[in-house]
């Protein structure tokens, strides 16, 4: 999943080499936190959070398909 959500990251950002995606597990779910640069969090949230919530989703049905519990946070 940190794989999935680091490419989707990069192609939507400028600074690709600040990317950074980490990974823990809380509860039963897993957590994914995405960190990017300054600059490029508005294109990774995108207007009202479409962008945001698209990534998500792809990893919510990633997920799923996997058999697993995660969530993205945008950090």
């Amino acid at each position: 999943m940190e794989v999935l959500v680091e490419n989707l990251a990069k192609a939507l950002v400028s600074h690709p080499e600040e990317v950074k995606v980490s990974k823990e597990e809380r509860n039963g779910e897993i957590i994914i936190n995405l960190s990017v640069a300054q600059a490029d969090m508005g294109k990774v949230i995108g207007k009202q959070g479409r962008i945001a919530k698209a990534i998500r989703t792809l990893v919510k049905a990633a997920a799923i398909k996997a058999g697993e519990r995660v969530t993205v946070e945008i950090v």
